[in-house]
This record gives structure tokens, sequence and C-alpha cells, in this order.
């Protein structure tokens, strides 16, 4: 039997003694960590310790006689090869937001029993949504063990990784200034305190960075605020002494990781403390005394951090300079090394990473790279692995998806690229997801328009011929910060009012064809929310439109030129002259060429 695969089995053999222990029926695991994180640290990767699923999004849920795994459809194939002979079934959601294990669990369980979560890292948001669906069927909800714990003997501890400051002239609005907007925030709910466990939240705020998590500048900790003090809870000996004392200086200390929960339940009586349901655990919830009041809303710093200043703003676009150098040196090589030289999808992550390393500012990858070749390409989540990659070789559609974290900014985009000759289907594909592209990034739209009410302009041009694509056409993205970013997004999802499109945003643009099995294609720019003049201006509230921030050639080779109308032509001739002239004087030799040749107007 396969290694990995009778270790998994072990290991939700494990869990369920441990049910049977406590008299319990079931356990839900969570991808999550205690401050609700998208990308966890090695500590609170359980889902995967437990199922052997690598996938970045996913629930588990174990029960004595069954377990499943809840993936929606960028990980199917994935996590078919990975449950594989491991007696956890796939069960295929819709979206990452499906409530559907929550029906699964409901479904299981009889009156009477009960399931067991660890309310430090379930999201409070989602603890309500179990209470409200299994209450009234007698099912119990336990939230006070974490049965992992118990059966994971050599679990991680907590990341020793040193925090440090995100400085001017990038940081452009001091830590005090950010603290003032987020008081004056809490007062506005009537708060006297704040709660903040989103780790991104907790680094914006005090203009902190720091490498806890893979690809993304954040550190583990909380924050609690009241009108003239600030505490960040995390583990000990992180910040160096300069950085403590200009702490200080601003009313911010610091205090151990562990006593977060402390703090809270210290709370005078009379407090009223804000918290985002959506971004804090039940357990940090429950440690509040019964004494002091909860205001449910939005943390103030994530609506403040999504708009970015004109400062920022500046920065990225030089950012977005030297990113979209850095891949012209970089398709440079590729494409005169190719058929020459042995590439793989993994060389392409090696050089491609060294290029931008290169570059001024550079600190790392904002995720890591998704170069797939043909049918890998049509996995959206896909990475290449030493034991698992493809060569590029011989005729296909090479998908490239690959970002940077720069001191000046985050970027992220996806090109594909022909390789040889490439087929009448590839072409009406790569062409299709390129008018998505187009579409969506010349709208114009009134300022406070819930983004995902935008999400079927991209999709339009792929739907006429009977198209689509499973995941969402946007995400926000951060400043130096979490590529994926809220609270705005474009995609089918269920809006709410926080995903309302405000000046200063940046979002990603990225529709996508994929066939399974043959080939992927999804291209990608990142936009910002700036103003539009209309003649009409103010008479009908105000306009905003996308400013096409990433700067890199959309190769015109595959194009099917019969699909493209007049102005669809214009607007990708005009991006590429923008992209030549802004690029060309940070290039040179091959780099150069190779930027005059692909952006050549069609």
């Amino acid at each position: 039997m396969d290694t990995r695969t009778s270790e998994i089995t072990l290991r939700v053999e494990r869990l369920r003694d441990a049910l049977r222990a406590e008299g319990l029926h079931a356990c839900l695991v969570p991808s999550a960590d205690p401050h609700l994180s998208e990308y966890l640290p090695e500590r609170w990767q359980a889902r995967q310790w437990l199922s052997g699923f690598t996938g970045s999004v996913g629930t588990l849920v174990v029960g004595l006689d069954r377990a499943a795994l809840f993936a929606d459809s960028r990980y199917w194939t994935q996590a078919e090869v990975e449950l594989a002979n491991t007696g956890i079934e796939l069960v295929k959601v819709p979206s990452a937001a499906s409530p559907l294990f929550i029906d699964w669990i409901a479904q299981q369980l009889q009156s009477g029993q009960t399931l067991a979560a660890d309310g430090q890292v379930l999201g409070l948001a989602l603890a309500q949504q179990l209470r409200g669906a299994l209450n009234p069927r007698g099912i119990q909800l336990r939230t006070d063990l974490d049965l992992v714990d118990r059966v994971w003997n050599e679990r991680p501890g907590l990341p020793a990784a040193p925090v440090y400051e995100h400085l001017p002239p990038q940081a452009s609005v001091s830590r005090a200034d950010k603290l003032a907007g987020v008081r004056a925030a809490m007062q506005r709910h009537g708060a006297s305190h704040h709660l903040i466990s989103s780790v991104d939240d907790v680094a914006w705020l005090f203009n902190l960075r720091g490498s806890d998590v893979e690809c993304n500048p954040v550190f583990i900790a909380h924050a609690l605020l009241d009108a003239a003090h600030a505490t960040i809870f995390l583990a000990e000996g992180k910040v160096p002494a300069d950085i403590v004392e200009r702490l200080a200086a601003d009313g911010v200390s610091l205090q151990p990781y562990a006593t977060a929960a402390t703090a809270l339940a210290a709370l005078p009586a009379g407090a009223s403390v804000l918290m985002d349901p959506r971004r804090v655990t039940l357990g940090l919830r429950e440690a509040v005394p019964a004494a002091a009041r909860v205001v449910e809303a939005i943390n103030p710093s994530t609506l403040a951090k999504s708009r970015k200043t004109a400062d920022e703003a500046k920065f990225v676009r030089q950012t977005m300079e030297q990113d979209g150098a850095a891949m012209c040196e970089f398709y440079a090589w590729f494409e005169q090394a190719l058929g020459k030289e042995r590439i793989t999808e993994l060389t392409i992550d090696e050089k491609l990473s060294a290029a931008r390393a290169r570059r001024p500012g550079f600190v790392g990858l904002s995720f890591s790279t998704i170069a797939g070749f043909n049918a890998n390409g049509a996995l959206p989540h896909y990475r290449a692995t030493p034991q698992s990659h493809a060569v590029v070789e011989g005729t296909g559609l090479l998908l490239i998806d690959s970002g940077g974290q720069f001191l000046g900014g985050t970027t992220d985009i996806t090109r594909v690229w022909q390789i040889g000759e490439v087929t009448p289907a590839q072409k009406r594909d790569y062409t299709l997801v390129l008018k998505g592209t187009m579409a969506l990034s010349r709208a114009v739209f009134p300022r406070g328009t819930l983004g995902p009410m935008l999400d079927a302009l991209a999709r339009a041009p792929m739907w006429e011929h009977g198209l689509d694509f499973m995941h969402g056409t946007g995400h926000g993205v951060g400043y130096f910060m979490n590529v994926h970013e809220g609270p705005q997004n474009i995609s089918k999802g269920i809006p709410d009012a926080n995903m309302a499109m405000e000046i200063g945003m940046i979002t990603s643009i990225e529709p996508g064809i994929y066939r399974p099995g043959k080939w992927g294609v999804r291209i990608e720019n990142l936009v910002l929310n700036v103003p539009h003049a209309t003649p009409e201006q103010g008479a009908f509230g105000e306009m905003l439109r996308f400013e096409t921030l990433t700067l890199c050639p959309i190769d015109t080779r595959p194009l099917d030129l019969t699909l493209l109308r007049e102005d669809e032509r214009a607007w990708l001739n005009d991006y590429h002259r923008e992209v030549r002239q802004r690029l060309a004087p940070l290039v040179a030799g091959a780099a150069l060429d190779w930027l005059i040749l692909r952006t050549e107007a069609i």
C-alpha cells in the first residue's frame, strides 16, 4: 500500500478513536487558523495533515463511519488524485463559500449526537450557521476541544520569523494616522474596544510586516484597541527592540500571543467590543465577558486598506513597471531557449522568480507560481512538483500565473503563450477569454456598484458560445500585503454592501476557459478603480472606471482575429503601446527586442 495513503488512513482512525473516547460522533476540520487566514502556517494545516489534500481551500468532516472532503471546482481533479485510497470521499461543491458540508453533517448525524469543532479556529459566522442548522435537529455542537492536537504528535509550533516595519516612502500613511482612523470608526459604532484577528489587518494597521505565512508578508497576531492604547498579542521575541520603542511612542504595547483571550475576558463591565464576525473565531467571541456588549461589523481596517491612497497607487504603478520588466527578461530567455534547452514547468518557476528577484524593492513571491502546459493549464490551482511536472515541448498552450511582493505593491498576472502551432479550437478559447478580460477592463460603472454585479461583463463573450468558468472573475489585491484581499470581489457570489467598488481599490480581472485533460486559458490583469468623467458628470452620481495596472504583452499569435471587433483590436493595440512605452526604459538587449516584437499592433 502507498505509504502516504496508509498514513492518512491511520491519522483518520486515530481521530475517530479520539471521538469515541469523548462520546462524540463527528469532527469538523476547516481550512482555518485562529485568524481565519486563507493561507495557513504549518501549525494549523490540520485539514491537509489529516486528509492528504494539499489544496488551499477545503473542509474535512470525519464521522465514525464516513469521512468527506468538500472542495470547489478549482480542486476537483487534484482532490480526486490525492484522496484516492484514503477512504475519504470527495464532495464537489459549487464554490468555496458553499455551506453544503453543513447540510451533509445535518443528514449524517442524528438527534442527540454531537459534532466537535475546535472553537479556536471556527469562525464566528460559521459557528452561527452551524448552530442554526443543527440545533433544530437536536444535534449538539461542542467547541471546547482540539481533537486534532491530541492525535498530531509532531505538530509544529508557532512561527518564529521576525517582524519588521514597512517604512516610508512606500508606507505613506503613518501608524498614528491609521490608528486614528480606526478609532474614529469605533466611535461611530459606539465601541470602546476593538478586537482585530485577521493578520493582514493587523499588519496594515501597525505598518508592520512578517513572514509567518508563505508568500504573504504577515505575522501571527491579534490586536486589541481602546480609545488611547493598542495591544498586539504575538509570540515573544519576534519584534526587535527598536521597533518596540517606536510602537510604544504610538501607544502600542506587546503581550504574549496566548494572552489575547485573557485580555478579552478582563474587559470591564459596560465595555462594548467591535468584532467582525467573518474575521474572528468563536473561541475569542466567547472569551468576552457577559457584562460587555459585542458590536458585530466589518473591521474598519478592512475597508480602509482596500482603498489605496494616491501615493500608494503611484508606488504600485512603479512596481508594475519593475514587474513587467522582469517578465520581459524572463520571456526573452524563454523564447530563445525553447527547443534548445530542456525547459520544464519547474524551470519556468525558477527562472521567472529569479528575474523578479533582481528587481528593486522585491521581497518575495506573492503566491506559488502556476506554470501549466497543456492539460496542466486546465487545473486553475495547479502547481508543478519535482515528482509531477511537464516538459514544455511540442505544441500547445502554456499558462503562467505568477506574482511578486514588492515594498511598493503586490503583483498577480496570468499570461498564456503559444508553443509551436495551436489548433482553431485553442485559438477560439484564447480569443474568447481575452474578449472577456477586455470587456470588463473597459467597464464604466457608478461608484458604489457591488463587485459581483460586474461579473457578467467578463463572462458574456463566453456565454454566447455556451462556455463558462467556475471560479470568480476577480479578487481584491493588497498593497505589499495578501494577494487575495477583501472586501470587494467580482464573482457570481451573492453580494453584500461591503463589496461596493470604491476609488483606490485594486482588483484582478481573470476570466478563463478550462478543457480538462487538454488545455486551459486564463488572462489576468490587475486594475485600479479611478474616477471617470462623463458629459453628465454629477447628474447621475459619480462614475468609475478601471485603470489597467499590469504591464506585460499579451500573446497575439493565438488570436482568432475574426472574433475581434475593431474596438477590441484598438484596446489591445493601445494597451501594447503603453506597455512598450513604460517598459522600454527598464530593459535592454534581448528583453527589449522581445518587448518590441510582442507589442506590435494587430
